[in-house]
């Protein structure tokens, strides 16, 4: 063998297998998700269930998302069950099911769903399924009179949960307010002392000192500390006004000069003994002398006998001072009463902050406000929406609010050749407003309707009912169910009939046709309005036609 064509035989082997690796890495990657779809029976009855399972095998790692909503139309799902899992050795088995019928008989196609493994979009096959009618032996089966008409009552939705909590929560915060500050508390022993007279108080205080143990520990300092507080305390409030901060010599010349102008009778005896007690406490205060315990005891007698011999010359209090006493309390009420109403509103206020800054940070600030102030769309987008079917050939679709029926005037040059049924909520210029229309065509021939054309005739008619700087933007436009028409949307400017001012506003027009048949939805909506946006989306995702009566028209 020469060495070329060894070299060209390596190189062969070489592409062999370099080949063999890429082909074995796609088939790989293939291999790395399998989905598969199945139904439990292919023939049914009216409004049986059938199962509809989705199997997915994949890697541990990999994010699976499952259909959710009414995907599987012209069939109904009435039920999604929870994913079994079932891991083997690296893999995950996941399988999803779902329960479906239809109350129409016929045969039916379920759509193919979309599954998305990782990033990557796979598709199930379409199913076949035949739903069949009940067979009813009319001869033994009685016949009774169509009954009348019920009206049901409209049913009021979940507000009254949110009332509940609401007043759960203002009770929680009335009975912590009332606890804490409107409660009367039961008074503590110093308060309790505090609102005694000052001469009770007095009393009741040489009666505590002689139930303490200073006199038997020979603690003659803090005895005489006592003692002496009582009668300055009881001094204080009675007859001078400074006797607490006073010094001996400075509190018994004031008692001197009180005496003297006649301001209160008290004997010369009185002021000597107080006078004589306080000096010998100051003493026994900078350790200069130590009396001994008959002698301390002789001045707790003493100082109790000077405070009965001050109330004994305290003068009444007059009328004048009695009212001004009076006053006096019922200014402290007042005081008391204004501070517990000054609590109460800044613990409402905090609380409220408080509860408006959680729900901002969980709900958004927008919404709280929304939510509080109120917001026409976000009402609609919350309320309890309506799904019927409108026209014939039917146009199934959810909103807001029932679409009331209205004849419309035909044109002139139209009567005697369409015949139009049209259902609406609101108009063009009310903040928010939808509307499906059926027009037949009954001598269409051969010829095709054109949505385009039937597009620029419907934005004209707007622009004919005081639309302005109207934006046309166009794309097709897919039901759920698969049934295809035209999609012209944009943005519009419409005139406030009751200020007078330009509003601008959005709009979607959705035109399907079918033979002879158009079918027109219309959806005008507020700009930069985050719950219409919401309602839209919904509108738009429930819409359903049957995919054999709509189709985009020949241009």
């Amino acid at each position: 063998m020469t060495r070329d064509k060894f070299h060209r035989i390596m190189f062969k082997n070489k592409c062999l297998l370099a080949s063999l690796t890429i082909t074995l890495c796609l088939f790989s990657n293939a291999l790395s998700a399998q989905v598969t779809s199945s139904i439990d029976s292919t023939s049914i009855k009216i409004g049986e269930q059938i199962t509809y399972k989705i199997q997915v095998e994949t890697d541990t790692t990999n994010l699976v998302v499952f259909p959710k909503g009414q995907t599987f139309a012209p069939l109904e799902m009435i039920e999604s069950y929870d994913i079994d899992t079932l891991k083997k050795k690296d893999k995950y088995n996941l399988i999803k099911k779902y329960g479906l019928t239809q109350f129409d008989s016929g045969a039916y196609t379920i759509p193919r769903q979309k599954i998305v493994v990782g990033d990557k979009v796979f598709l199930t096959d379409s199913l076949k399924v035949e739903v069949n009618n009940i067979l009813v032996d009319t001869t033994k089966q009685g016949l009774f009179d169509i009954k009348p008409i019920i009206e049901v009552k409209k049913q009021g939705g979940n507000w009254w949960k949110y009332v509940l909590i609401t007043l759960i929560i203002l009770t929680v915060i009335a009975a912590v307010l009332w606890w804490f500050i409107w409660r009367k508390k039961p008074l503590s022993e110093d308060e309790q002392i505090a609102l005694l007279p000052p001469y009770d108080r007095a009393k009741l205080a040489l009666q505590k000192l002689d139930e303490s143990h200073y006199l038997e520990y020979e603690e003659i300092k803090a005895y005489y500390s006592e003692l002496t507080l009582i009668i300055r305390k009881y001094l204080d409030e009675k007859v001078y006004d400074h006797s607490l901060e006073s010094t001996t010599d400075e509190l018994i010349s004031k008692l001197r000069l009180l005496k003297d102008g006649n301001q209160i009778d008290l004997s010369k005896d009185t002021i000597k003994n107080i006078e004589s007690i306080l000096k010998r406490a100051d003493l026994v205060k900078f350790a200069k002398s130590a009396p001994d315990i008959a002698l301390a005891e002789l001045d707790r007698k003493t100082i109790g006998s000077e405070i009965d011999h001050v109330k004994e010359v305290l003068p009444e209090p007059s009328e004048e001072e009695k009212l001004l006493d009076e006053a006096y309390r019922n200014e402290l009420e007042r005081k008391k009463k204004r501070k517990k109403v000054i609590i109460t509103i800044a613990v409402s206020v905090f609380l409220l902050m408080v509860t408006v800054a959680g729900f901002s940070i969980k709900y958004g600030f927008d919404y709280v406000k929304d939510t509080i102030i109120g917001h026409d769309s976000k009402e609609l987008l919350e309320d309890e929406w309506v799904y019927s079917s409108y026209g014939f050939p039917p146009l199934h679709i959810a909103t807001p609010k029932v679409l009331k029926r209205f004849e419309l005037p035909v044109p002139d040059q139209l009567k005697g050749k369409v015949k139009m049924t049209t259902f609406m909520y609101g108009t063009l210029l009310d903040a928010f407003s939808v509307m499906v229309n059926t027009t037949r065509f009954p001598d269409m021939g051969e010829n095709k309707i054109n949505l385009d054309q039937a597009s620029e005739g419907s934005i004209k008619q707007m622009e004919a009912q005081g639309a302005k700087d109207v934006v046309v933007l166009r794309d097709k436009f897919e039901t759920p169910n698969g049934a295809e028409g035209l999609k012209t949307y944009g943005t519009l400017k419409v005139k406030n009939p009751l200020t007078q001012n330009e509003i601008k506003g959005k709009y979607v027009l959705l035109q399907f046709a079918a033979e002879n048949v158009m079918q027109q939805v219309i959806i005008t909506y507020p700009d930069n309005d985050v719950y219409a946006d919401q309602m839209i989306d919904r509108i738009l995702n429930s819409i359903e036609l049957k995919k054999e009566e709509a189709n985009v028209g020949g241009n």
